[in-house]
This record gives C-alpha cells, structure tokens and sequence, in this order.
C-alpha cells in the first residue's frame, strides 16, 4: 500500500458503536458515504465482544488505551507493538517507544509479538518451530509503503518475520492476527470467510 496514493485506514466500529464485525459489512456502511473498499485485512488482537484489545485508535480519536500489562498469548509475548498511521507517514513502533514518543496519530493499533525489531526476529521464536498456524502481518518501507502479508499456508513465527526481512526489506514488522486471518480483494475476486472480525 502507498500511502502517497492510497487512503489507508483501520476500522472497528461504525456510527452507532456497533463492531463492523465483517468485512461486508464494512463495505456497504463506506458504500453508503459514497466510497469504496479496494482491500481489507483483519489485523490486531480483540476481545470477545469484538472491541480492541490494547491501543486502537481511529480519525485521531483514542477508542482503547495502550496496554503495557503481562499476560498470556500473542498479544502480550513481549516486544509488542503498535503499527500507526498518521498524515501520509506510517511506522511500527514497539510499545514503549511508542508510548514515549508523545506521537497523536491518526489511526492506531496495538497487537503482539513484533516480528522483527531492528532487523532481528522476536526472541522467543525458534527456527525450525513446529507451531506452525496461518499468519497475518504488517511491516512499513520508508516511512510511506507499507506491507501487508497474510500467509496462505501454516507457517511458525521465525520464518514469517524472516520473509517479512529478507523478501521485503523490512527492520521491524508486527504481528496482526493468527488462524482467523482473512483478506477482502475485490479486484481478484477474493473475500475470505471468517470468524466475526474485530
């Protein structure tokens, strides 16, 4: 995606608070206000209810806080982070330098582990895992080009921060979500199912 020609956004809920919760449903709510969906990803980690957990921000509006808490899964499996976006510029950041940053932007989420920091894959992956699971990431190239890569096959996290480094270039890429993930493009004829996205 690039940010000099494409509007790149996150979504969670529409006008009245109510999740999205598909990518359909989505479509037909930017539809009605006279644009169109040309991709869509899930991405970041929610909660049963389908609202965010951690840092989620949209139109410059904080819906969620950060969350610095421990705790099991993904999400908390420590560097996490926070992929932004904010006035035609993008970038991963890890939690707390993010949060020292002092930086508004104008979307936001938080999700965990960070793939790649600094061009070094998470610590706690190990080549050769046997915990292999369908993926979904984002890494940011220059500040303006930003990658988005769902795996097709079940894949362990070392080799998907590797791809997202040694195919694409990128220092630091976030993990969005796991088996659920799914992707939304028109222009090839694809829409996954999936389970209710948050």
């Amino acid at each position: 995606v690039d940010l000099a020609r494409d509007d790149l956004r996150l979504f969670w809920a529409d006008a009245e608070g109510r999740p999205y919760g598909s990518f359909r449903s989505l479509e037909a709510d930017l539809e009605r206000q006279g644009q169109r969906l040309a991709l869509a990803v899930n991405g970041g980690m929610y909660h049963a209810d389908l609202s965010p957990v951690g840092l989620h921000v949209e139109n410059g509006r904080p819906v969620r806080t950060a969350s610095t808490a421990d705790g099991p899964g993904n999400f908390h499996l420590k560097p996490n982070g926070v992929f932004w976006i904010d006035k035609g510029r993008a970038g991963i950041s890890e939690t707390g330098q993010f949060l020292a940053s002092g930086l508004k932007p104008q979307f936001a989420t938080q999700s965990g582990p960070m793939l790649l920091r600094r061009g070094v894959p998470h610590p706690a992956f190990r080549a050769g895992s046997d915990s292999r699971k369908i993926r979904n990431g984002v890494a940011v190239l220059d500040g303006t080009r930003v990658i988005l890569v769902k795996a097709e096959t079940p894949v362990n996290f070392h080799d998907f921060a590797e791809l997202f480094r040694d195919r694409f270039g990128a220092t630091d890429a976030l993990f969005l979500d796991g088996t659920i993930s799914a992707v939304h493009w028109p222009a090839v004829g694809r829409s996954d199912k999936s389970y209710p996205l948050g």
